[in-house]
């Protein structure tokens, strides 16, 4: 039984590598800067009482939560570091390097929670990127709008989760009634737990084409592709994703999986789990970014369906430095569809079908009664999912759909 030091969770409220780590009967010491956050959440702290122990730090001291966990190693080692949350990759690296366990090196640590950073480096190793700038002041934002022209994406270079991303795609968006490039900084945007956007925007050429999801793991520097992710959008200028097709890989992705193993070796990746989003256009491949954890908002579950297997387990032993498994039984592709509102209102209550179809797999509603809604901008607005599983694409995107269509809410 494996002794684990786990920080924080992925939206405050996900579970499941609580959830794979008891499945498999390792313990575990859960490491937060708020432990109330996760108390007032009766689901959440029913998994939570699983826990050897408790290190609450507030505002993540890195001297203190050092000096703790370090001590709690004294008493009981720890065999892995986990953690899925971006704002505490960097502490997470530093933390493991310390107690001498395996994890994605600081150095690549820094470098991955700065997107601006990534795209230098990507550019210096000889990967093209689309054109991009960096932005810390309003002024120097319309000076790189003007420089990269239209159509521009801009987003925080320490942000994650699709949050506050703007699209600027006509000449109107630039006129002084609508632009918002006088006001955008400072941000005052908060990531929670005590962490602020450090207001470094990332200025960029806007691409086009089809954006996929690589999901890998990496242990001792070599990397595996599980699969690939289809995503699909809700219609602009929504960021929020709608849905995916997840497809594992048995060697049918060799063009990606390349391009997606030269990233990694650009960013000097040495060890865990990443979601690599790419667009799929006219002229090749291009990343989109690099996100240097396992990819959340779900979609984790959809590779169990599909690959028959706990990812999260796998990711438990990929830091404990034991053999994973080849993905070779995986013979289903899995499909998700979001449910989310067609107006700004408060939730009643979710109406689902009855439905007793084997190939609905999973459906949760992550809203609750008395929440406020709004048409889907960013993921953060979706209510709820179903996930499907089947031999086909075409038939798994056909449950899911209509699954979704014979759904209903009913507002205040």
């Amino acid at each position: 039984m494996a002794h684990l030091l786990i920080i924080e969770l992925p939206g405050g409220n996900d579970t499941d590598i609580l959830q794979a780590a008891v499945d498999r009967g390792d313990s575990f010491t859960f490491l937060t800067a708020d432990f109330a956050l996760y108390q007032q959440q009766p689901a959440v702290h029913a998994w939570l009482k699983h826990a050897r122990a408790y290190i609450e730090v507030s505002k993540f001291d890195m001297q203190e939560a050092q000096a703790q966990v370090l001590a709690a190693h004294q008493v009981t080692p720890f065999d892995a570091v986990l953690c899925l949350l971006d704002i505490r990759l960097i502490e997470a690296a530093t933390l493991a390097q310390a107690l001498g366990l395996k994890y994605l090196n600081p150095t690549s640590a820094r470098l991955l929670r700065d997107k601006f950073s990534v795209r230098q480096r990507l550019q210096a190793r000889g990967i093209a990127q689309p054109l991009f700038a960096l932005a810390t002041s309003n002024e120097e934002l319309k000076e790189a709008v003007a420089l990269i022209g239209l159509p521009v994406l801009i987003k925080p270079s320490d942000g994650y989760g699709s949050q506050n991303i703007v699209m600027l795609e006509f000449e109107e968006d630039l006129a002084p009634w609508m632009s918002p490039l006088d006001d955008m900084l400072p941000s005052r945007a908060d990531y929670g737990l005590g962490v602020k956007a450090n207001d470094r925007l990332l200025v960029e050429q806007y691409m086009q084409g089809v954006v996929i999801g690589c999901d890998t793991l990496t242990q001792n520097g070599q990397h595996t592709l599980v699969g690939v992710n289809d995503k699909l959008f809700f219609e602009p200028p929504s960021f929020a994703i709608r849905g995916g097709c997840f497809t594992p890989n048995h060697g049918q992705f060799k063009a990606i999986e390349a391009y997606v193993f030269a990233l990694l070796d650009a960013v000097d990746f040495d060890c865990g789990a990443t979601h690599i989003e790419l667009m799929l256009h006219a002229k090749g491949l291009s990343l989109i970014e690099i996100n240097p954890r396992l990819v959340g908002a779900k979609i984790p579950r959809l590779i169990n369906l599909a690959c028959k297997r706990s990812i999260h387990s796998d990711l438990i032993d990929l830091h404990l430095n034991q053999t994973i498994a080849p993905f070779s039984e995986a013979s289903h592709v899995a499909v998700t569809r979001w449910l989310v509102a067609d107006t700004t209102a408060t939730l009643l209550k979710v109406e689902l079908p009855n439905t007793v179809d084997a190939r609905i797999a999973c459906v949760e509603i992550l809203k609750h009664p008395m929440d406020a809604v709004r048409p889907p901008m960013e993921n953060a607005d979706r209510i709820g999912y179903v996930m499907s599983c089947a031999p086909t694409r075409e038939e798994a995107q056909a449950v899911a759909e209509a699954f979704i269509a014979q759904s209903s809410l009913v507002y205040s």
